[in-house]
């Protein structure tokens, strides 16, 4: 076989591993809201790893591991539907209003989850912004249901506006 054949062989058989790893791609979600109320007032309704309860679809917030406003912190948030979450506080800036967390274990469609909650004040008002990283949970059967891209990144887009919308809600 010549050197060229071979070279195009060797490229052919890479092809697939091209495609398969194009079908794990991280998805990116942003959202944010604008609250006609000072950072403040803000932070003391969202600004506490072991308090949820401002989230629509939370109906408890338990720490398991560690203290509140501590990074390695654990909680587990019930959902209304019995659904739970397991999440690790990576990094909290009370100063800085700013939340980070992962989540460990989940009933969403995620996986490799990591997001910032935080809050941007300018003359009176408070800009919330949440954002995330992850990975659909089953990269290898994009066509199961509720496995694909755009379920996970939907699931997360929804999760982000209804507690953003609370949020705005409880301060205003």
């Amino acid at each position: 076989m010549s050197k060229f054949f071979a070279s195009v062989l060797g490229m052919a058989l890479c092809l697939p591993l091209v495609a398969t790893a194009a079908i794990d791609e991280t998805i990116r979600v942003k959202e944010s809201i604008e609250v006609n109320a000072p950072a403040d007032k803000v932070w003391a309704i969202m600004g506490k790893f072991g308090e949820m309860g401002w989230h629509p679809a939370i109906a408890k917030t338990e720490i398991t591991g560690g203290k509140e406003g501590e990074v390695g912190a654990t909680r587990v948030l019930t959902l209304k539907d019995g659904g739970k979450i397991n999440e690790t506080l990576t990094s909290y800036d009370a100063a800085g209003m700013t939340i980070k967390y992962e989540i460990t274990e989940s009933v969403l469609p995620v996986r490799d989850y990591s997001a910032t909650l935080l809050l941007q004040s300018a003359g009176g008002k408070t800009t919330v912004v949440w954002r995330s990283m992850f990975k659909r949970q089953d990269p290898s059967n994009p066509a199961k249901a509720g496995q694909d891209d755009k379920t996970a990144k939907d699931t997360i887009t929804g999760i982000f506006k209804s507690g953003l919308e609370a949020i705005k809600k409880a301060a205003e």
